[in-house]
């Protein structure tokens, strides 16, 4: 018992539950001095016992006289109106009848009339001074022992958690002479006095076959809560935890969501049009401009994916050290013009394009452009303003490759270099020192991962490209354990065994389980979603496979998934205008979702040529299905662009 609850506030909720309900419950009583189950007892299971025990339920009602007989054995005296609920079919006439035969007696109790079966007579007689016909079998009428508490202990058999004033109002009868009754069964171990009802103020009583048959079946219930979930409630979790879609607004909304996103491989083009905006209402670019200006959030390159894209890592300035050292190095370029800029920017420090124009010789604008930013994609350098990226994300070019013409005008400036190499530049070397110890980045790693996925698994690391892959970050996760951190444990089906998880995000993970289409969580995604492929609320193609499809869906750069409630509808490449469909699709709505992104203006068109890797059937299902989003045929495909 100490073992299972001295670290019981570590654990989630339903270990916490589970681990209570496993208990002895004479050990439980005897450690705490009273029967304490209010939060364990699972008000769903309790609701379905009461109604199982009064012959409510669904099969446990009468359908002939016979049974209606054995209902009355069974619960006791009813009213009318009592018997007819508790019967499937003409209780008035089967009442007639068991009366007639003398099965089953009237009574008065408490100013109205009641049924009870004969064989209860003697018991209503001696304990309430009920008047009981003539003509009944001598064995129905002799004297009972007890007969309160047999009539109590029934009350107890065919109820939850009850109070004594219940007992008393139900049979009319002091509450004096109820409690001693109670008292009886008690002493004789036949109910229970204690907390139970959820929600309950004050001690009940409880008989205690039915208190057992409450703790298994509640205990039922949280074993099935701590199942591992299925891969689709791990996406809507995932896109929960990272608060998309995005409600929040402001500066500080913007600082939360790179706190999750900070030493994620981004690609850059999707960043300002698509990770940020689907994490907050209305995303401002000045605002992540005045974090990097201000020196807060630092950026810096991961690799060139095509001649005007690349990813990026975003950083806070303070934590880049420790961070990035647990990250794979690109390999470095090799040139006499990249040894320049290396050697102008360890000499002189943060440089502007003119100042390394000048230290770049004969070199060109675009040679020196090029060289530039191979140091940048490679992460060597870096720069105080998103200016230059978003210059070269746009494909932008030099404003002036020659010397102006003529003799220059006094306050005219010389030389204006081309919008991609605008801004400070600087080397990234700086910002490593001092260096961590290996052991420091691991630690740094491993609880920046917790705070991006909540839950991580052994895909979403090897994703990440982590140094040492899993086994680094599982030794640090290991001590974390240890320490009451995080927990260890298998949350996600189909993913690898060794799972760890911040404790709050797993009780949001088993939350996801329980939505189904049309009754969804109000916290969790209520509509489809378009993300980014690779973005890191994505999971699919990382953490999780791909669902069966005729193409050839892939976390690549400039593509899109639609989700619903976790499961991928589509995926589309806006470069090649492919479209791969999901079994999800079938329902619609992903055609909608992608001309939202035209609508509001995050994309200037869309157009869909291929569907599946084949070209795109004009009369086919997701044709109609674009036509009817406002998608028009076009001349190689349909096509919706923006006003």
């Amino acid at each position: 018992w100490i073992a299972a609850y001295m670290y019981e506030g570590d654990a989630p909720l339903a270990e916490r539950r589970a681990a209570a309900l496993s208990l002895d419950r004479d050990l439980l009583r005897d450690l705490l001095g009273a029967e304490e189950l209010r939060e364990l007892l699972d008000p769903g299971v309790l609701a379905d016992v009461e109604l199982e025990l009064q012959c409510v339920a669904d099969g446990r009602r009468a359908r002939s006289a016979d049974e209606l007989h054995d209902v009355l054995r069974k619960v006791g005296d009813l009213t009318a109106a009592e018997v007819d609920l508790r019967s499937d079919g003409p209780a008035g006439e089967w009442l007639d009848e068991l009366t007639l035969t003398r099965r089953a007696i009237e009574v008065q109790l408490g100013g109205e009339s009641r049924h009870v079966a004969a064989e209860d007579a003697a018991r209503y007689r001696d304990a309430f001074g009920c008047n009981v016909p003539l003509g009944l079998p001598m064995a129905f009428t002799e004297p009972v022992a007890h007969p309160l508490e047999s009539l109590v202990a029934r009350y107890a058999r065919t109820h939850g958690p009850f109070t004594a004033t219940e007992v008393a109002r139900r049979f009319a009868a002091p509450v004096e002479r109820i409690v001693g009754a109670l008292a009886a069964l008690e002493a004789a171990d036949r109910i229970v006095h204690g907390e139970f009802r959820p929600g309950g103020v004050g001690r009940e009583y409880c008989d205690a076959e039915v208190l057992r048959q409450l703790r298994r079946r509640s205990l039922a219930t949280l074993r099935r809560e701590i199942e591992p979930v299925e891969p689709e409630a791990y996406a809507r979790f995932i896109q929960v935890w990272h608060g998309i879609p995005g409600e929040r607004r402001g500066l500080d909304s913007l600082v939360e969501a790179l706190a999750q996103l900070q030493g994620a491989a981004l690609v850059a083009s999707t960043l300002e049009t698509e990770l940020l905006p689907s994490r907050l209402r209305s995303y401002r670019a000045a605002d992540l401009d005045e974090l990097c200006t201000t020196g807060d959030v630092v950026w810096v390159g991961s690799g060139a994916i095509g001649p005007n894209d690349g990813r990026v890592r975003l950083y806070f300035t303070d934590q880049f050290a420790l961070i990035d050292a647990s990250l794979e190095v690109a390999e470095a370029p090799d040139g006499a013009l990249h040894d320049a800029i290396r050697a102008h920017l360890a000499t002189h420090g943060a440089s502007f394009w003119n100042q390394l124009r000048a230290a770049s010789g004969d070199a060109t604008d675009g040679e020196l452009l090029a060289a530039l930013w191979d140091l940048v994609w490679a992460g060597e350098v870096t720069n105080d303003s998103l200016a230059p990226l978003r210059a070269m994300l746009s494909g932008g070019k030099s404003r002036s490759s020659a010397a102006p013409r003529g003799r220059p005008r006094p306050g005219r400036l010389t030389r204006i270099g081309p919008p991609a190499g605008s801004g400070r530049w600087s080397l990234v070397a700086p910002l490593r020192m001092p260096a961590p110890s290996p052991t420091q980045a691991a630690h740094a790693a491993a609880l920046q991962l917790l705070e991006r996925y909540g839950v991580v698994t052994r895909e979403a690391v090897l994703a990440e490209g982590v140094k040492g892959g899993y086994a680094a970050a599982y030794g640090v996760l290991k001590v974390l354990e240890e320490r009451g951190q995080v927990r260890r444990g298998y949350f996600v089906a189909g993913l690898g065994a060794a799972q760890f998880a911040l404790p709050g995000a797993v009780d949001r993970l088993r939350s996801a389980r329980d939505v189904a289409d049309g009754a969804l969580h109000p916290e969790l995604v209520p509509a489809a979603v378009v993300l980014s492929a690779t973005d890191p609320a994505q999971p699919y193609g990382a953490a999780l496979d791909w669902p069966p499809s005729a193409g050839r869906p892939s976390r690549t750069a400039g593509a899109l998934v639609v989700l619903r409630n976790g499961l991928p509808l589509v995926w589309f490449d806006r470069r090649s205008s492919h479209l791969v469909t999901f079994p999800g699709a079938a329902d619609g709505g992903w055609a909608d979702s992608l001309a939202a992104l035209v609508k509001d203006g995050r994309q200037r068109s869309i157009e869909v040529r291929k569907v599946n890797g084949d070209p795109i059937d004009r009369k086919g299902a997701e044709a109609v299905t674009l036509l009817a989003a406002g998608f028009a045929d076009g001349y190689r495909g349909f096509v919706l662009r923006g006003v």
